[in-house]
Parts: structure tokens; C-alpha cells; sequence
């Protein structure tokens, strides 16, 4: 046992997320008209599908100074407690929260606390909240995550979190949304990005009024110490790409599950798993891009192996371009031909404590299917159990469990399970 998971406590999490999933909702792409209004018109479809957590993409206001394309990116915040009149107004938030609670369907925001647009106030009303040049002035951010290639987000100046004044502003900002919205929580923006101490801070503070459910978009240990039910699960997303694009096999599968992480992660740790998200599809590709047939088994796979699943808005309705992240790019939605799929995935999770998130889901127990392009696993706590076959490869193979003999179809999974509790 390493040093950080003897000394983590054992955080608990809030029941609603235990067995959740989690959808993330690009408010300007979803719709034809692109605003909280219209979105709110699928909330019946979505309750249907058994969706739990909605994740709102940022919805401020967005900088023009610099601005990328005609509309810019979401990331690009000129004001943290408005809402971007492209989308709605205040009310219309607090309508759609409103009727998700009544849905049972929780709402958390994207929040963007590393840096914001240089046209937002802060930047002339407190420029010692800011990080400076040699020269004393704001510049650009300059993302480098110890790669050779460097991204300038030539949009957006960096936050620096050196100021007790910028902390407790943006606590405040953050508390707004809570307050007004009876928003559940957050998706953190680049969260290693900003010091963890002061993300511990604000969950001390944020859970005061209401307990939150706070995602990280960071894979690190220490923001599961205080801050962060749940970080981003890079490292499975990875092997499906490799798999995907035929680098890789089975085996990566089983590989992964011995090892998933070169960090150990507490076992109380949420890990996100997903096959695509807004960035991922903006930026690196579709699933069919990505995965071609493969895409549906690494789905099974993001909903049965041990974490949180995402789908991204759209994925449902077999999403089959890249959407422009800086300009009007509607969703085109012609029916929704994976929902019922993703309805399935949902219903499994929910009815077998087995696949529940964390610390109260069972772990991963490989299976010897007597053929090395066939993956299989299964999870069992006390007298539930589910059990998962998927061929990794792109030909029929044969595979032997428990004396069973059986045939499966390339990328196709097999899934069985103890009955449902009542």
C-alpha cells in the first residue's frame, strides 16, 4: 500500500453519486438555437435515458479582446456571475436546475478559475490578481504540461493565486452560483493549474452552504485528498486509443488493470471514463475517428470498469463530425440512434451495486477466457456480481469461461450478471 492511500482518509461522497453517470452539455452545439431554453426542452428525453449528472459547459459571458473566431471559446470568461445573453439570462439557469431537481437529475457548472478574458474587469480594477511579465504586464497564457510543444491560449490571462484578495473573490464568485441556481456542483477547469490548497478551501467553504460534487480536470492524487470526488480517468481513454488505431490489444486491457496509473489513486478516488468529451472531439476526433468498430465495446467498457461514466452530449444521437469549438456548429441531431444502447449502460450501473463509483464498487477481477484478443473480467460484492466478455479484436473468436464454450462477434461484448435486487 502506498504512503497516500494508507494516510487518505476515506472520503465519503454524496449517496446521489454512488452509482451515477454524468453528461456533459455544450450549450451553444446542442441546439439550432443554442440556448438553456432550448436544451432544457430535452431534459424528458434525458430523465427517460436515466441520466444523473448534468454538466453545464461554461455559460458566462465570453471576452472579445482577443477573441478566437467570431464567437469565441467558453474558457474565455469576461464576467463570472452572468450568464452569455447568446445562451439566456440568470432565470433560465435557475429554470433548468430547477426542473432537472425535479427530474432527479443533479446540475453542476464549468468553472474556469485559472484564468479569465482580458476584458474582464479584474484585469484593471486589481492587476496584482494576475500574473505579470518582466515587465510588470498581464500577458497570455502559456501552457506547457513538460511537453516540447507549447500552447498559447492567447484569449485568456492567467489568475495568480498569490493574492488572499483573488482567493476570497473567487470563492465568492463560485458561492453565487450555489446561492442563486441551488447549482450541485462543479467541473473545474485545468484544476492543477491553480494551487490545491486553495481548492481545499473552497470545498470547505462551498459544502457550508450546500454539499457539492466537484470534478477536477487534472489526473492527480492530492486534489482527491480534500477537494475532488472525481478527476479525469486520461489513462483508460489512452489504451481505447491505442486499441482503437491497432497498437495495441487485449493485453493492454489486462495491463491496465494491474497497473492503471503510474500515481496510485486512494481507493475512495471517482476516476471519469469516457470515450469522448468536448475537447476530445473539437480537437483529436469522433468516436469513429477514434475507434471505428471498436467505439460500442469501449463504451460497455467506460460503464462496467471501476469508475464514473461520461457521455457526451450527442454521442446518443451518433455524433459523426467534429464540432467547431469557436463558431456556431449545431448538433445535427437525426434521431437518437445509440440511446436506447446508453439507456441499457445506465440501468446496468444503477441496478448492481457491483459497478457503484469508488470506494463502493467492487474491484476488477481478470478472467481467463482461453484466448488472449478476448478481455473479461468481473466485479462481485457480497452476492452481486456482473460479469463482462468483450472480443478486442476485429475477427470472431472463440472463448472458454467456467467450463463454457462460446463464440463472439468482433467488438462485441457479452455481459452477464446476478439478478437485480428488488
Amino acid at each position: 500500500m502506498t504512503a497516500l492511500a494508507a494516510q487518505a482518509p476515506d472520503m465519503p461522497h454524496l449517496p446521489w453519486t454512488r452509482q451515477a453517470n454524468i453528461y456533459e452539455v455544450n450549450v451553444r452545439q446542442y441546439t439550432a438555437e443554442g440556448t438553456l431554453k432550448a436544451f432544457q426542452a430535452h431534459l424528458p428525453r434525458l430523465q427517460r435515458m436515466g441520466v444523473d449528472i448534468l454538466w453545464l459547459m461554461p455559460i458566462q459571458p465570453i471576452g472579445k479582446k482577443e477573441r478566437k473566431g467570431s464567437l469565441g471559446s467558453y474558457y474565455s470568461i469576461a464576467d463570472y456571475t452572468a450568464v452569455n445573453p447568446e445562451f439566456g439570462s440568470l432565470a433560465d439557469v435557475k429554470a433548468l436546475v430547477q426542473e432537472a431537481h425535479a427530474r432527479g437529475m443533479k446540475v453542476i457548472l464549468d468553472w474556469v478559475a485559472n484564468h479569465t478574458a482580458w476584458d474582464h474587469p479584474w484585469a484593471t480594477q486589481h492587476k496584482d490578481w494576475y500574473k505579470l511579465n518582466a515587465q510588470g504586464e498581464i500577458f497570455p497564457v502559456t501552457f506547457n504540461e513538460g511537453t516540447p510543444q507549447v500552447e498559447y491560449w492567447t484569449d485568456v490571462v492567467a489568475l495568480n493565486y498569490d493574492s488572499a484578495a483573488l482567493r476570497e473573490a473567487m470563492v465568492g464568485e463560485m458561492a453565487f452560483w450555489v446561492r442563486e441556481c441551488d447549482l450541485d456542483g462543479f467541473r473545474c477547469d485545468v484544476a492543477g493549474l491553480v494551487p490545491t490548497a486553495f481548492w481545499n478551501e473552497a470545498r470547505r467553504r462551498l459544502d457550508a452552504i450546500k454539499p457539492l460534487f466537484m470534478l477536477a480536470e487534472w489526473s492527480e492524487p492530492e486534489l482527491h485528498e480534500q477537494a475532488f470526488d472525481m478527476t479525469y480517468g486520461w489513462d483508460l481513454q489512452d489504451v481505447f486509443k491505442a486499441i482503437g488505431s491497432g497498437k495495441a490489444g487485449a493485453e493492454a486491457l489486462r495491463a491496465w488493470v494491474k497497473q492503471p496509473t503510474a500515481k496510485p489513486f486512494p481507493a475512495h478516488a471517482y476516476r471519469m471514463r469516457f470515450t469522448n468529451n468536448h475537447d476530445i472531439n473539437s480537437w483529436h476526433g469522433t468516436d469513429a475517428e477514434l475507434y471505428g468498430p471498436a467505439y460500442g465495446a469501449f463504451a460497455v467498457l467506460s460503464f462496467t470498469l471501476p469508475g464514473m461514466p461520461l457521455i457526451y452530449g450527442g454521442q446518443e444521437g451518433q455524433l459523426d463530425r467534429r464540432l467547431a469549438f469557436f463558431e456556431k456548429d449545431a448538433i445535427t441531431w437525426a434521431g437518437f440512434p445509440h440511446q436506447a444502447f446508453y439507456s441499457e449502460l445506465i440501468a446496468l450501473k444503477e441496478a448492481h451495486p457491483a459497478l457503484a463509483n469508488g470506494q463502493y464498487g467492487a474491484p476488477v477481477m481478470l478472467l481467463d477466457a482461453g484466448n488472449p484478443s478476448v478481455f473479461a473480467f468481473k466485479r462481485q460484492q457480497n452476492a452481486d456480481w456482473v460479469q463482462v466478455v468483450v472480443n478486442v479484436s476485429a475477427t470472431p473468436q472463440r472463448y472458454s469461461l467456467q467450463g463454457q464454450d462460446a463464440e463472439i462477434g468482433p467488438w462485441q461484448s457479452a455481459i452477464t450478471a446476478a439478478p437485480a435486487a428488488a
